[in-house]
């Protein structure tokens, strides 16, 4: 439960906030510089932008200004400025609220990670979580296979709606449906052994037990570590079928992957590929 709107500590949350965008140089967080650059480090507009939020809202923060931050609020300006697992429990702390807890599932990104992806706004990526849980996705990564990020509850996890939502089967041909079905199931598995009944897997794992006949056949064979083929098939509906390289780079300290997808030079999908901007973001539905 979070702490009380009095116990906002706002001139060390203020000074704080403005010493971490100041240490930000743009080259960071994969912006240009610009030959007319006076500020020392990001300016707030950018920062804001990076955290998902009006420039306004941010700026009164540092002005000591404004109401009591939400946690969700923290957690997006934690990742926008790339803080530290102690830095984010840090600003928590200031703002107020407790300090989220440090598990195998956290949604915090490594700093590490989000300055690789910074430096991929060209190319599909983005980085999910032990349980298939899209964190952050970069702007080809939603044109190619739509916005993961925005799903609730139970339904984060891909594992979760592949076996209870059709929709989430859209961007696979067919035929391709049994082999992903088994690697999901197997990576649930070991996210299962790993984080113990008690967890958000043992959640998944209880109710698509009730739920999916299908994912009881596939949970009763026992697999794991079934591995992934380094071509996936992605099918959009404007570019029809793109055979793509995934490639995982993995964060077993915060138990998250970052997933590149690339083409080969020269070759039909790779000519697709540079088509997704524009046709502009997936929908939902397609």
């Amino acid at each position: 439960m979070s702490r009380k709107t009095e116990l906002v500590d706002r001139a060390q949350l203020a000074d704080f906030l403005r010493t971490r965008r100041e240490a930000l140089q743009p080259e960071d967080v994969g912006l240009p510089r610009g030959q007319r650059r006076r500020t020392h480090g990001l300016r707030r507009e950018e920062v804001a932008a990076l955290c998902g939020m009006s420039a306004d809202y941010y700026s009164r923060l540092e002005q000591q200004r404004g109401p009591q931050p939400s946690e969700p609020m923290l957690a997006s300006i934690a990742r926008g400025l790339h803080l530290s697992l102690d830095e984010r429990d840090h600003l928590f702390r200031m703002a107020g609220h407790n300090t989220p807890s440090r598990n195998p599932r956290t949604d915090h990104i490594a700093p590490a990670i989000m300055r690789i992806l910074d430096r991929l706004a060209d190319t599909p990526a983005q980085v999910v979580t032990l349980l298939g849980e899209a964190l952050l996705q970069t702007r080809p990564a939603v044109a190619l296979v739509g916005d993961e990020t925005h799903f609730t509850g139970l339904a984060r996890s891909i594992f979760y709606r592949w076996f209870t939502d059709p929709l989430a089967r859209r961007i696979f041909p067919e035929e391709d449906y049994p082999k992903h079905g088994r690697i999901f199931t197997a990576e649930l598995r070991t996210a299962y052994s790993r984080l113990g009944t008690d967890s958000r897997a043992g959640q998944i794992v209880t109710a698509l037990l009730e739920q999916s006949s299908e994912f009881v056949a596939l949970w009763s064979a026992h697999e794991i570590g079934i591995p992934r083929s380094d071509t996936k098939r992605i099918r959009h509906p404007d570019l029809g079928i793109l055979e793509l390289h995934c490639q995982a780079l993995q964060d077993p300290d915060q138990g998250q992957a970052l997933l590149v997808y690339t083409a080969t030079p020269g070759t039909e999908s790779y000519e697709k590929l540079k088509l997704l901007s524009a046709v502009g973001d997936r929908q939902p539905h397609l």
